[in-house]
């Protein structure tokens, strides 16, 4: 049996991963799937004070508080920030750093450096929009424009998804990372979804920045073809790809 802890991108909370924590629960396992404050059942607790240190301490105590050892911590897109700070802070806790269609975010960075100026121009001008402490989910349309894979959202996906997504917090986009490198030796997974992992090992192999990081002995890698949001439109595959790489679970029976 492995412990899970899985954190979900924005604008998502616990709710977006039930199709996933279903069958890895079924198998016996531990999961744990977080709402990160300011977003889905905890929207209420949105504000101008919160930021990625927010989010990073929202993790570290849901792991220290029901003292979970051992822990294959998840990460999916934005919430790999907050998860690669996590393990940093507490890498005597994890076994394992997986970023699922996402990737490390390098000290010192924030989330608003990883983008394009054009992205960027529109973000801002978003949060504007939005009283300026929030960054709402944009369209399906602005998504594809940026180049994000919708692959395998149908209606019912897209509808379930507008219907429960909250606005992130713009705090946790521009507060900088701050590491001390204490994961830096934690193994480390790289889920690909929206890109090929032949085309992922060719930009490791490259040197992109983006990817350099990903070369070091610790990292491994997996792939579930399909678009940016694994956990709507292949829950199953996604569930079976991080059963892989926890211990046999024990049938419930």
């Amino acid at each position: 049996m492995s412990t899970y802890v899985l954190v979900p991108g924005f604008w998502l909370g616990a709710w977006a991963w039930e199709e996933v924590t279903g069958p890895l629960r079924a198998a016996g396992h531990d999961v744990h799937p977080l709402t990160l404050t300011g977003l889905g059942d905890r929207s209420h607790l949105a504000g101008p004070g919160v930021d990625l240190e927010t989010h990073i301490d929202d993790i570290v105590q849901a792991i220290v508080y029901a003292d979970l050892r051992e822990v294959i911590l998840v990460a999916h897109s934005g919430g790999a920030a907050p998860v690669t700070g996590a393990a940093d802070r507490i890498p005597e806790r994890i076994s394992r750093v997986v970023y699922l269609d996402s990737g490390p975010t390098a000290d010192g960075l924030t989330q608003l450096d990883l983008y394009d100026p054009a992205q960027r121009e529109y973000i801002e001008s978003s949060v504007a929009a939005c009283g300026g402490t929030a960054y709402p989910p944009p369209s399906w349309e602005q998504h594809e424009r940026f180049g994000v894979s919708l692959e395998g959202l149908g209606a019912a996906e897209r509808a379930r998804f507008t219907a429960r997504a909250t606005a992130q917090p713009y705090g946790a986009l521009t507060r900088p990372l701050k590491l001390g490198g204490g994961a830096d030796r934690l193994p480390k997974t790289l889920i690909t979804c929206s890109y090929p992992l032949e085309q992922v090992r060719a930009l490791i192999e490259a040197g992109h920045p983006y990817f350099a990081a990903l070369a070091g002995p610790e990292w491994s890698f997996a792939a579930v073809p399909t678009g940016h949001w694994p956990m709507f439109s292949a829950p199953a595959a996604t569930a079976a790809a991080l059963a892989e790489l926890g211990e046999p679970a024990r049938p419930r029976g």
